[in-house]
Formats: structure tokens, C-alpha cells, sequence
């Protein structure tokens, strides 16, 4: 299981890449709330996948962070219930897809820390499915 390993933690330092961002944009005012949605989006989606490749589960082509956060569940990593808002974030990947500007109810604040958040639930689960020798 290796090379589920290996993408598991590309997975997750792309996710703490994305969750930079979240950060360095955050206060930036010349920076719309859709793209500080988008890479909050992307670094929760990636957080997810990490740890479903880590346990060696298939994940589908997918944006919608509600799907991916019920494979973990059926994978044996529920999502903490704090986490669980973070669906909110995926109607911000359909820029991504239609380059389109995305209104939503979420602040930067609670993007930011749906982003961190998913890093933080995600590292140790990946650290674990870690080969030994």
C-alpha cells in the first residue's frame, strides 16, 4: 500500500498548500470571496481524499464534499462534527469547472478554519496508514 501512501500525502501537502493560500488571501480585499472559497474547498476535498487513499478506498472524480465525507464515514474516519459544515464550501469548486463568480453564506473566517481544520483531522489519520520498515 505504498503508493496509496505516497498519494495520500501528496494529497495532503497539496490540501496544506490550498490552506496557505486560504490564509495569505484572507485579509486581502483585491481578492474575491469565491477564490478564498475555492481553495478552502479544494484544501478540505484533499484533505479527504488523503485520508480515503491513505485507507486505500477508490474516491470518484468529485467536488461535492458531502460524497467524499460519507465515504470516510463508511471508510472508518468519520469527519468531526465540526467539519461536517464544510459542505457548505462546494458550490465554490463550480468555479473551477465554470469559472463562474460563487455567492455563498460563508464567511472567510469559517472557510479559513474549515480548511485548517481538515488538515488537522487528516494528518494523523494519514501518519498512521504510514508503511513500517
Amino acid at each position: 500500500m505504498a503508493d496509496q501512501h505516497d498519494l495520500a500525502e501528496l494529497l495532503l501537502g497539496l490540501a496544506a498548500d490550498d490552506e496557505a493560500a486560504v490564509r495569505a488571501m484572507l485579509d486581502v480585499p483585491s481578492v474575491t470571496d469565491s477564490i478564498v472559497g475555492f481553495h478552502a474547498q479544494q484544501a478540505v476535498e484533499k484533505a479527504l481524499k488523503a485520508v480515503l487513499a491513505s485507507r486505500g478506498v477508490e474516491f470518484p472524480f468529485t467536488h461535492s464534499l458531502a460524497a467524499l465525507m460519507d465515504l470516510c464515514d463508511s471508510a472508518g474516519a468519520p469527519v468531526t462534527s465540526s467539519l461536517f459544515d464544510a459542505r457548505r464550501l462546494t458550490p465554490h469548486a463550480a468555479r473551477l469547472r465554470y469559472g463562474l463568480d460563487v455567492t455563498t453564506d460563508v464567511t472567510r473566517a469559517e472557510a479559513a478554519g474549515w480548511a485548517a481544520e481538515a488538515i488537522e483531522w487528516a494528518r494523523p489519520l494519514v501518519e498512521q496508514s504510514r508503511p513500517r520498515g
